[in-house]
């Protein structure tokens, strides 16, 4: 990985942050109305939430397969972002649920008919999003921060340069066949009589 590309990386870190904070206010303005049409009201930011979560898993993906994991806290910072993936993809589930428990009052004579569960569901979709983008804020100031350090970059490049030298003996070990044990020699019960 070049660093052109980790430059790339750190910048498409940073815009989760204020995607993510841009969504949280949706939800916050909806959570606070009726939510009287909760398929046109909570739909759009559900499919908008879903869709950077998608975006959110290809870059983590692209990530985890360069030499980033070899960087100094690298693996360390995809672990947090793996974590930040599965709560912007728990966000969306949640305005999915949102939507669900506003319009149960049409199928259920017991629904309840106030939107008390969906605010509930939108405040954690809410909670959910606001974790990930601490998360995605420190990965990205992490990053960059390495990226502006030569001396941090020099250790980056010995690090990554150890890491591309360790996998040949690593795969090479992982060729080798591996002795197969001798079979268990049946003891006197097992013994069949003929």
């Amino acid at each position: 990985m070049q660093i052109g590309d980790l430059v790339e990386h750190a910048r498409l870190l940073g815009e989760v942050v204020p995607a993510l904070s841009e969504l949280r206010a949706e939800v916050e303005e909806v959570r606070k109305g009726e939510i009287a049409k909760p398929v046109r009201e909570i739909a759009p930011i559900c499919l908008r939430v879903q869709q950077l979560a998608m975006q959110c898993t290809r870059q983590f993906h692209d990530l985890s397969v360069s030499q980033y994991a070899a960087m100094k806290g690298g693996e360390e910072n995809l672990a947090h972002l793996a974590g930040a993936c599965s709560q912007i993809s728990l966000a969306a589930t949640l305005c999915h649920l949102a939507i669900h428990h506003r319009t149960e009052i049409l199928l259920y004579e017991d629904a309840d008919p106030t939107p008390a569960a969906s605010r509930d569901q939108l405040r954690r979709a809410g909670d959910e999003m606001n974790r990930a983008a601490t998360t995605y804020r420190s990965v990205a100031q992490q990053l960059s921060r390495r990226l502006a350090s030569a001396a941090a970059r020099s250790e980056d490049q010995q690090l990554i340069a150890n890491t591309l030298v360790d996998e040949p003996e690593k795969a090479s070990a992982a060729a080798r066949p591996t002795p197969v044990p001798p079979a268990p020699v049946a003891g006197p019960a097992q013994r069949r009589t003929p």
